[in-house]
């Protein structure tokens, strides 16, 4: 099953022209900058704006075509924006049963219970939203949008505004959320690392356009899409937790080409987890250093290599099958030879690698 987005619209100076088919099942990221048609591709999808023409087909159905426009109540979408918009004057409890009392018997997939138990809410549920914090905040609106069964779940950069604490505690939710409801995610963000830890699929949007889209690893390793060339650019691997070294603090993962060492995860040895290295984490030498601090080593191809001003270049490795970064200056470049085909050994710090 497909959700298929083919349409134009004009938005002041902005003209959305979107051709795009992703997977619906997981959660698909919408990146892009400020401007590019984010949070209007989002309306879109959920009814609220009308496409000057195309289609919107989810699963088979349309819900726009040139004819025909579904009204947004029976789209049966839950939408969590930046923006809390809980009802003040209501308790936590029942702001959560507004939309889950509105949604018919037959068509309620989701429970009250089991949305309180996995965003932990129960200590909440008698407090007035006047009373939470930025955090509790976000967990009540996203419960609220779950209670209400959608076919779909729109979010538009719903950690706007929270600091780095709180951040990581409600990523932390949707990791459970995403795995256990199985709820289909429209996930619009600016920031590179939230796409990272929880989607499945990337769409790149600058300018009312798609870019590119398609596996989020694939995505972030692209020579030809500008994230590869972000202050900020990593790659992504999949991952096995192997064991914990309890004396060190540390987790053993294996991966595609070899282990990695990094700070003790609170996963358990057999579950799988995301592995995020950035560019700037990974030095590359010719021969494999045995006097190093550097826990992670791995052998590796160079793909191709990427100049990036006048001092830098982006180095692309093949670690058996997989893709990684490296950034270097362009003199480490001439001294080492690195071209397209030549081996290398990937150096990684421990302390460098986000699981």
């Amino acid at each position: 099953m497909t959700i298929e987005l083919n349409f134009t619209m004009d938005r002041g100076p902005l003209n959305l022209d979107i051709t795009l088919s992703v997977p619906a099942t997981g959660v698909t990221a919408v990146l892009g900058p400020s401007g590019s048609g984010k949070t209007t591709l989002l309306r879109v999808i959920s009814g609220l704006e009308k496409a000057r023409s195309g289609t919107v087909e989810v699963c088979g159905i349309y819900w726009q075509n040139d004819r025909f426009h579904l009204p947004t109540h029976r789209r049966l979408v839950g939408y969590v924006s930046q923006d809390d918009t809980l009802f003040p004057h209501l308790s936590v409890e029942k702001n959560l049963l507004f939309g889950f009392r509105r949604t018919p018997a037959p068509q309620q997939t989701i429970c009250f219970e089991q949305v309180v138990q996995l965003l932990e809410m129960k200590p909440l549920l008698s407090r007035r939203p006047g009373t939470l914090s930025g955090g509790e905040k976000r967990r009540v609106a996203l419960g609220r949008a779950l209670l209400a069964s959608p076919r779909l779940l729109l979010m538009d950069e719903p950690l706007t505004g929270l600091d780095r604490r709180n951040k990581s505690e409600i990523l932390s939710y949707l990791d459970v959320l995403f795995k256990d409801l199985h709820v289909p995610v429209f996930y619009v963000s600016h920031d590179t690392d939230e796409v990272a830890r929880i989607a499945e699929t990337l769409v790149l949007l600058e300018r009312g356009k798609v870019l590119g889209s398609g596996p989020v690893a694939e995505m972030l390793a692209r020579s030809d899409l500008p994230l590869i060339h972000e202050s900020d650019a990593e790659a992504l691997l999949k991952a096995v937790i192997v064991r914990h070294e309890q004396e060190h603090s540390l987790t053993v993962l294996e991966i595609a080409g070899g282990t990695l060492q990094v700070p003790l995860q609170p996963s358990k040895p057999g579950e799988h987890v995301r592995v995020r290295i950035t560019a700037r984490d990974v030095s590359l030498t010719l021969s494999h250093q045995l006097d190093t601090s550097i826990l992670n080593i791995l052998q590796g191809v160079v793909l191709d290599v990427l100049e990036e001003g006048s001092s830098q270049a982006m180095v692309r490795l093949n670690i058996s099958g997989a893709v990684i970064l490296s950034r270097v200056t362009r003199k480490s470049v001439q001294s080492l030879g690195l071209k397209p085909g030549a081996k290398v050994y990937a150096q990684i710090k421990g302390v460098a690698v986000l699981a």
